[in-house]
């Protein structure tokens, strides 16, 4: 009685060059996307001829760190530290502690002005200020004032 693991998707001529490899061939695990992509004549054929096939659900390598290391770089998450500052305090590399905060991250640069200053440059010119008066108003580039308008 002999089981194997297959990862290939089962055709006709795997299935054949299987049960000439193992003429014993008594349970075939396989991935289950792979599993509910093969036809159920495939399956119900081999099941005439003795032959399990099975769903297996394999787990990658088990996670390094756990609900302790990932509760403790939160908390310096929140605290405002940056990704390399966690690496430094708690000891875990830097490439570990990405994914362990990937969720918690906003991808670009930082916004440079925030809501507020943002709807001041947008009343003022909505008032009737040039963009030239706003920018030295709130010390702020003209360049940046005219993005600011437009968004």
């Amino acid at each position: 009685m002999e089981e194997i693991y297959v990862s290939q998707p089962l055709t006709i001529q795997r299935i054949m060059e299987l049960l000439e490899l193992h003429p014993e061939l008594a349970k075939i695990k396989c991935p289950p996307s792979l599993y509910s992509r093969t036809p159920s004549k495939y399956l119900d054929a081999l099941l005439n001829l003795g032959v399990v096939v099975e769903p297996e659900k394999r787990m990658g390598r088990p996670p390094k760190y756990g609900d302790k290391e990932f509760k403790m770089v939160d908390e310096l998450l929140s605290r405002g530290r940056t990704p390399q500052e966690i690496a430094r305090e708690t000891g875990i590399p830097l490439k570990s502690v990405y994914p362990l905060i990937q969720s918690k991250l906003t991808r670009g640069r930082p916004p440079k002005y925030d809501n507020k200053t943002i709807s001041i440059v947008k009343e003022l010119h909505g008032s009737g200020k040039s963009a030239r008066e706003i920018s030295e108003q709130l010390d702020i580039p003209l360049r940046s004032v005219y993005f600011l308008i437009q968004r």
